[in-house]
């Protein structure tokens, strides 16, 4: 087992083209820039982030009214990691990388909503009774005894989340340089040798 797992280690991540890696990293500037400018106000792509936070206390209600309170969270960062955790046993460096960003992404998704959790001004939206709608860092911090904190609590996660994206996006630039020194070493060693093969 142990000498699989040190072959997997071993095994090269896909290469990404030049052309491929100007391209995510003018995605991710973009994207990083919009987010910047929302002044951690919610985004597009939160209304998908919406729909998986929502099918999460679905799921998670099942096994009782703490995970399920738990579960929308617990799901909408969970579908971006395991699909992370999936491209990283394929090495597939540009879906790995494009999976993990929005992992990150989810923080600041999260944050968002915890910041609010004593002001309570966001819409809510549930999948059960209307007239029963529970605002989930509110009971949570609630819970906890740590309401007082919902902003500096949502400030640390949110710090995070920019950390991550901005690793992954570092990450991404650093294996795709990497993997293209590694291919321009081993183009020129065969050259070398069909030379001195003639």
């Amino acid at each position: 087992m142990f000498e699989n797992w040190i072959a997997f280690r071993e095994t090269e991540w896909q290469p990404v083209p030049r052309w491929a890696l100007v391209a995510w990293v003018g995605f991710y500037a973009l994207f990083l820039a919009y987010v910047f400018h929302s002044h951690g106000g919610f985004l597009f792509i939160d209304m998908a982030n919406l729909v998986v936070h929502e099918g999460g206390h679905l799921l998670f209600g099942w096994f009782g009214p703490t995970l399920g309170l738990w579960g929308g969270t617990l799901l909408q960062w969970l579908v971006p990691l395991l699909l992370a955790a999936y491209f990283y046993t394929q090495r597939q460096t540009g879906s790995f990388a494009f999976c993990a960003f929005f992992f990150f992404e989810n923080w600041l998704y999260t944050a968002t909503y915890m910041a609010d959790a004593r002001a309570m001004v966001l819409p809510l939206v549930t999948t059960g009774d209307p007239d029963n709608v529970e605002h989930d860092w509110h009971t949570i911090f609630s819970s906890m005894g740590v309401l007082q904190y919902d902003t500096t609590i949502a400030g640390i996660v949110r710090f995070l989340g920019w950390c991550g994206m901005l690793g992954v996006v570092a990450w991404l630039v650093w294996q795709s340089l990497k993997s293209s020194s590694t291919a321009d070493a081993l183009t020129g060693e065969f050259n070398i040798l069909d030379r001195r093969g003639r």
